[in-house]
Formats: structure tokens, sequence, C-alpha cells
């Protein structure tokens, strides 16, 4: 094991590869977000600009590499096999729990992660350093902790939340204010203006920040940025507001769209000139104690590490091939989107299906907020309450459009969300000071959206527990870092290479089953073919579009009530379990669509009130046959789960057939419906009495056996229910059909007359 050091060299090298992609998509929603949420432009085009961003900000952050060789501990009071133990704990430990992050589809701190890993790391070397000491106790762990810095830095991470959205709800209150939901009909004037004041904001805090740290800036023009900070931003500001009248007046550019290119290329520059630290900062700090070790002819364990005291710029080549792999990770990471809708979904302006269930927390903070707000208001005068709800009365679309194309937020929200985190997280980056760029954009992002009264009675209580959730994440992130890298800290020490080899398998193992988990569900969710909103305004094309939903519950019906009956023949509490989410998950989507009527009635053409009734009596018979699905899946995974009797062989037997019937029924309704041949549906509809008598008949010769050989109160119930509730689902199927069949020979007879008239 003599050469271990460089083995966790080459680890570290491959582990801060891992991390730049794990870590770039959780922190893509960062600089994303506004510009995805408001469709300002196409996608392709955000992700070139991001792109070009992410590239240029990557080359300016050698400034922030220190924070990971002395941000967090006195490098000096350790020696180099200790650091090597540290960072190898802090690199393992990273990428494992932001992964674990990115398979939920939350958005959480790198920075945070990062500083709580260093620091648990160090703490647990530095107990242990000072147990084997007998001149130390607990009270000198602070010279190993750099603790004016550590609180500096954790102090200003929470401050940030606080900060962010109280800056990002005031700014766009005052934005609202002066421009409206009717902002392309203000003056051109207004939006001069606002754009001269944002385009300045991000120029000189992000571009001028930034370059000012980069390594390779020429003394002289890091001096005059530094010096006339004040003459910059009125000059700067001045130009920008006459080029935005130009562009406007002359060019008739939409300059809302122009800022928020260069709000996400600016922000992009911020991300990755204040958070590439957290991917690759350790491995350089790693390869710089390395660098200082070999040659000196000292022991690992003798060689003091205070050389990583001194500032050493990183190496422009390193930070460039950091730069492409954030890159290539934009482009192809499919958790990345995920981890954008999260953030998306919350600060959307209009109401919709909300990802995060209410609890009685949110529950209290809207009801506190609500009476708080009545209070103030009643502070405000009048004439001033008139002109605010004014200018916050929503533009009426222009056109409609489909609901996946509806922009989340306005431009101007979009606008104020890239302007004031870019300000803030570069503001932070100048002071060398690791603010989490995901506390700050999504902090913005919700004070805006508070700000927009985007939290209105339909959303509050769901928007405001999903702050609740992503925010203690963000504390579950901080605890569990500490934790687990002050475990894998003591692992390694004990544990040496041994304990190096098995962790590097382990993460191993766990990135790759994670990586097949969510390409396994990404794949379902395609195959499964989620049911779709109803789009259409014509009777005729709500029928054929709705064909395809009753296709998609019959197959997933079918699958359900066979593995519900199979269940419980061979008492698979397993296959019951997964059957649960299963229905669980189609009721769901099933309530979705019944959540989407108002929008769909909304879309509708005048005269089309035929339409309406068919699509809502549509989702009420397909929310009757979930309801019975559910009920016959959960009776029998109660009956298995508390352990009672298996079923006689006999009522086994009859359930099977049943199912047997069911399944032909239910096939042969899904060809008709896949195929489009609805007057197939007629001759499914006619074995409707026979199977009513075949039903009858099992319950019948039940409750003869019941009175002569049944010996099981449970068996006997759960027979019945099972039974007594297929027929329900059988009604709930005809008349589903029914109500198809009829609507369908409705709306076909009169296009048939009116064809066969123009022939005579």
């Amino acid at each position: 094991m003599g050469d271990i050091y460089i083995y966790m060299l080459v680890a570290l090298a491959f582990l801060a590869i891992a991390d730049l992609v794990v870590g770039v998509s959780n922190d893509a929603v960062n600089f994303l977000n506004s510009a995805i949420g408001s469709k300002a432009v196409s996608f392709k085009t955000i992700m070139i600009i991001a792109s070009i961003g992410v590239a240029v900000g990557a080359l300016t952050s050698s400034g922030m590499m220190e924070v990971a060789r002395k941000g967090i501990f006195n490098p000096g009071e350790f020696m180099f096999d200790e650091i090597m133990i540290i960072f190898m704990a802090v690199m393992i430990t990273d990428i494992l729990l932001l992964d674990f992050f990115n398979t939920l589809g939350l958005p959480t701190s790198t920075t945070v992660s990062i500083v709580f890993e260093l620091l648990g790391a160090s703490v647990c070397i530095a107990v242990i350093k000072i147990y084997s000491d007998n001149n130390q106790t607990l009270l000198d762990l602070g010279n190993y902790i750099n603790n004016e810095k550590a609180i500096e830095i954790i102090l200003g991470i929470l401050l940030s939340v606080v900060v962010a959205f109280s800056i990002g709800a005031l700014i766009q209150f005052l934005s609202r204010l002066l421009l409206s939901f009717n902002f392309n009909d203000k003056p051109k004037l207004f939006g001069a203006i606002f754009s001269g004041f944002a385009v300045t904001s991000i120029m000189y805090f992000i571009l001028i920040k930034g370059i000012k740290n980069a390594s390779f800036m020429n003394d002289g023009v890091k001096d005059l940025i530094s010096g006339h900070p004040a003459a910059l931003l009125g000059i700067g500001f001045i130009i920008f507001t006459l080029i935005s009248l130009i562009i406007i007046s002359v060019f008739k550019t939409n300059i809302y769209k122009i800022i928020i290119i260069v709000g996400t290329f600016a922000l992009a520059v911020a991300f990755a000139g204040n958070d590439l630290v957290n991917f690759i900062g350790v491995p350089i700090a790693a390869l710089d104690a390395h660098t200082n070790f070999s040659g000196s002819g000292v022991l690992p364990s003798e060689f003091r590490m205070s050389s990583l005291s001194e500032a050493v710029p990183a190496q422009p080549i390193l930070l460039l091939i950091a730069g492409l792999i954030m890159v290539l990770t934009l482009w192809f990471s499919s958790k990345a989107k995920a981890v954008v809708k999260t953030s998306v979904d919350l600060s959307r302006q209009d109401s919709g299906e909300e990802r995060f269930e209410p609890n009685s927390l949110s529950r209290g903070i809207v009801r506190g907020s609500i009476a708080l707000s009545e209070g103030f208001n009643t502070l405000i005068p009048n004439t001033a309450k008139v002109y605010i709800d004014k200018q916050f009365q929503k533009a009426r679309p222009t056109i409609a459009l489909k609901p996946e194309d509806v922009p989340a937020f306005d431009l101007v929200r979009a606008s104020v969300n890239l302007m004031v985190a870019s300000v803030l997280i570069s503001i932070a980056t100048s002071m060398k000071l690791p603010l989490s760029t995901t506390y700050v954009t999504f902090m913005v992002a919700m004070g805006t959206s508070l700000a927009d009264r985007a939290w209105g009675s339909e959303s509050a209580v769901y928007r405001v527990a999903g702050v609740l959730n992503v925010i203690g994440g963000w504390f579950f992130t901080a605890f569990s870092a500490f934790v687990a890298a002050a475990i894998m800290a003591v692992t390694l020490y004990y544990g040496r290479g041994y304990a190096l080899a098995a962790l590097l398998t382990l993460a191993i193992i766990l990135l790759f089953r994670n990586y097949l988990s969510h390409r396994k569900q990404s794949k379902v969710l395609k195959e499964e073919n989620s049911l779709e909103k109803a789009e259409s305004s014509s009777t005729q094309g709500v029928i054929v579009e709705s064909a395809e939903n009753i296709a998609n519950v019959v197959k997933r019906g079918n699958r359900i009530y066979t593995n519900a009956i199979n269940g419980l023949a061979t008492h698979n509490l397993k296959l019951l379990k997964k059957n649960k989410r299963n229905i669980e998950k189609l009721s769901n989507e099933i309530e979705s669509l019944r959540d989407n009527i108002f929008y769909f009635i909304k879309n509708l053409e005048e005269p089309s009130v035929t339409a309406s009734n068919f699509y809502i009596n549509i989702l009420s018979h397909l929310q009757d046959l979930a309801q019975s699905l559910e009920y016959i899946s959960n009776v029998s995974y109660k009956h298995v789960n508390n352990n009672h009797k298996k079923l006689k062989f006999t009522q086994i037997k009859e359930l099977k057939e049943v199912d047997s019937i069911l399944e032909t029924l239910f096939n042969d309704t899904k060809a008709a419906f896949n195929s489009g041949s609805f007057e197939e549906i007629g001759s499914v509809l006619n074995r409707k009495d026979n199977i009513f008598s075949m039903l009858t008949e099992k319950i019948q010769k039940q409750v003869e056996r019941t009175r002569t050989e049944e010996s099981s109160p449970k068996n006997t119930t759960l027979y019945f229910s099972v039974l007594l509730e297929t027929k329900d689902l059988l009604k709930a199927t005809m008349t589903l059909l029914e109500e198809y069949y009829n609507a369908h020979d409705a709306s076909v007879e009169p296009a048939t007359i009116s064809n066969s008239d123009e022939e005579e």
C-alpha cells in the first residue's frame, strides 16, 4: 500500500468528474428555472446561452478555491495522511448525497453539502487526534477548526435564505407597481429604465466582479474596476437605458427577452464562479497537498500541511476541463430537468396540479399570513389599494395555448428573478463567501411569486408545503453531510487502503443502481402513457382524445384486478402492496383530469356544451371504475397483511373464472378504443347481462356455502366484498361504454346525413 496516496489522487480525479455531473444536475435549476418557466426563448437557445455562461464562469472561479483549502479547518494542524483522508471522505459523501437528492428531483445546496462535509470530516479527525494525545482535551478543538470563517460561512448561507426571499419579494412588488401585468402596453421609457437598471446590475456584479477575480486578468484593469464602482454604475445605467430605448423603439424588440437572455448568461457565470469550488476544490487542494509532500522525504503522518494556508490560484486548464464537463452535463442530464421542474412548479403563476400535499404547518402559516395581510390592509388608504389592485390585475391571454405551452410566469418576474439572484450571488463571490446559489435562486423565486400574488387561496397551502419540504431537505443535507462525512473519515482512518477500496466500490454500486432506477422510472412513465388532459374544443375531438385515456385505464385496470386476485390466491403481500401503489397512481391521474375541468371548459367553443357534459360524465365513470379497483386492491392487501386464512380452493377457482371473463371483456374494450372501431363497443355491451348473471350466481353459491360449511367470517366478508365490488366495477365500465357509444353515434350521424345530402 505504499502508493495509496497516488490511488487516492486518481480516485479523487474520477470523483471530481462524477461530482461535477451530479452537482450540475442539481444546480441547473439555479440558472435555468427563470428562462424555462417564462418560455422567453426556445429551450435550445437557453441551453446555448447557459453553456457559454458556465464555461466563462469556470475560468473566473479560482479565487473561491481557497475555501476548500483553509475556509473550514486550519490545515497546519493536520498531517498529510490526515488531510488526504478528510478530502476522500468529503468527496465520497458529496457525490452520494447529491445523487440521492437528484434522484428525488429536489434541489439541494452543493455549497451546504461541501461545507458541512468538510466540517464533519475535519472535526472527526481532530477528535481522534485529541483523544490520542494526553495533553489535549475537546476544548482544543478550536485549534483545528477555523471557527471564525466557518461560522461566517454558515451564517451567510442561512442569512441568504431570508435576504433572498425578502429582496426578491420587494423588488418584484415595486417592478409590478411600475410595469403591471400589461407591461407591453406601458410607455417605452418604463421598459428602458427597468432594462437599464437590470442589465447594469447584472453586468456590473456578474461580469465585472467575476472578471476582477479571474487569475488571467490584468492588474491595471482590476484596479480600474475596484477604484471607481459608483462611476461605472452611473455610466452603465445611462448607457444601457439608452441602448434599451433604441432597441425597443427602432428595432421593435421585446427588451424583457433580452434581459432574460443576459440574466441567464450572467447567472450561469455566477453559478460556475461560485459553485465550481464545491465540485473540484477538494481534489485540487488534494493535488496541491501531494505536490508539496512528494519529494519531502518525510513520513505522511509527520508532514504538516501548513502550505495549504497559502493562496495558490488554480490552473486555468483544470478550470476549463471542469467547465466543459459542466456544459456536457447540462445538455444530457435527465435528472437536471426533474430538479428544474420542482422549482418552476412551486413558482407557477396559475393554479393547477400541485406536487406537494399540504400539512398542518403550511395551513397554519397561510392562516397567519392571511390574518396579518388583512390587518395590514386596514392601514393602507383606499386610493392606494385601488391603484395596487389595478397594477396586479392579470392580463387576458390574446391567444389560446396548450397547457404545456403556457408560461409558468411572465417576463417581468423572470427578469427580476435573474437580476436579484445574480446580484446577491455575485456580491458573495466578490467577498469570497461560498453563498448557496440554490438557496438564493430558489428563495428569490419564491419571494417574487409571493409578491406577484401567485400564492392565492387555490394554491397557497400547497406552495408553502412545497417550500417547507425543500427547506427541510436543506437542513437534512447539512445534518446528513456532517454525520456521513465523519463516518467516512473514521472508516478511512482505521481501515486505510481496504476501507478506501470498499467505500469506492460501494459508491460505484450505489450510483449505478440509482442511475438504473431513475432510467427505469423514466422508461415506465413513457411506456405507461399517463392520462392526457383533453385539449379539443368540439365533441368529436373530445371523443377521439378520450378514447386513448379509456384504453389506458382499461388496460391498467385489467392488470390491477388480475394482480389483486393472484395476490389473494397466493397470499403474495409484495404483489398486493405494489398493486396498491399502481391503483393510487391511476386514481391520482384521474383526479388530476378532474382538476383540469375548469381549464377545459374555458377552452371550449361557445356552442360546445355537449362536449363539456360528455367529458365530465366520462371522468365521473372513470373515477367510479378506479374507486372499485381501489377498494378491491385495499381489502385484498388488508386481508393478507393481517395474516387471515387463505381463501378456499373453490373461492379462488371462482374468482379466477371471474377474472378470466373480465380480462376478455377488458381486452376487447381496449382493442375497440385503440383501433377506433367504436361499433365493436356494441358487441361488448351485449355481454353485460351474462356477466352480471354469472356474478349473481357466484354470490348465491357463497351464501349457500356460508349456511352449510363456511367457518371463517373474514373469508366470507372478503369474498362477498370482492364480488360485490366487481359488480360495481362492471356497472361503471358498462355505463362508461354506453355513454361513449351513444355520444359517438350522436356526433357521427349529423355528419353522415350532411354528406348524403351533398351527394344527392
